[in-house]
């Protein structure tokens, strides 16, 4: 069999295009990377709010906070988030300094502290979430970020990207077999590599929330899968 030969098909492929190789082979077999994707418009939301307080006192700000907080978060359940999809994500306790300090031995003097109380909060309706974020700031949130789109089923999108993937897989497994004069055999073992990341929105076809309060995009979120197929090879040349 003609192992050399494929490989070194290979590696003039890749040095060709300026990326590393799609493949690999030996003893027989040749190694591919499959890339896949499915678009999906999303049908969830996570955001991050909180509240953030300053008092004289560390039990100051922390109550002060609390309460805050209990009113923002009474103002989410009443929107319809359920308690389930309200989670704290970061809660914290700091001294606040003097701002004009200069520099000295005896240091900077502290002014108060600041607590702060963030909670990750889940909207399955979106057509509501301009509502519940115009409401949440309303009442008192003054701590916004990390707003971000998913899919609460994401399961049939990403068996779309898999199957792409094997596709994608499969096409370059043929054009290396072809150019290299080999015939692709049997599938030796598939191995996924997925990406489970928040998927990024693209801004194509983007509504915005329906209902009034802050204007959202949602977009479309890109699932991605990547595939690693071994196939046998049949020497054609013999």
């Amino acid at each position: 069999m003609r192992i050399f030969n494929v490989v070194a098909m290979v590696a003039a492929l890749g040095a060709g295009a300026g990326a590393p190789a799609l493949a690999q082979a030996d003893e027989g077999h040749i190694t591919v990377t499959g890339n896949g994707s499915a678009e999906a418009v999303p049908d969830m939301a996570s955001v991050s709010l909180g509240v953030v307080t300053e008092a004289a006192t560390a039990a100051e700000a922390m109550a002060a906070n609390s309460a805050a907080l209990a009113e923002v978060m009474a103002t989410l359940t009443g929107a319809g988030i359920e308690a389930r999809d309200i989670q704290t994500s970061g809660l914290s306790l700091n001294p606040a300094y003097e701002d004009n300090y200069q520099g000295g031995p005896e240091g900077p003097k502290v002014r108060g502290f600041i607590a702060q109380n963030n909670v990750t909060v889940r909207v399955r309706a979106l057509d509501s979430l301009g509502g519940v974020l115009d409401a949440a700031v309303g009442q008192g949130a003054n701590n916004l970020h990390g707003l971000t789109f998913g899919l609460q089923e994401p399961e049939p999108k990403m068996d779309d990207a898999r199957r792409d993937a094997i596709a994608d897989a499969r096409r370059k497994a043929e054009l290396y077999a072809l150019a290299a004069g080999v015939t692709l055999g049997e599938v030796v073992s598939i191995s996924e590599q997925v990406d489970y990341g928040v998927p990024m929105p693209e801004m194509r076809a983007a509504s915005f929330a329906k209902d009034s309060g802050v204007p959202v995009a949602e977009g479309e979120l890109s699932l991605n899968a990547s595939v690693t197929v071994v196939y046998e090879l049949d020497d054609t040349d013999d």
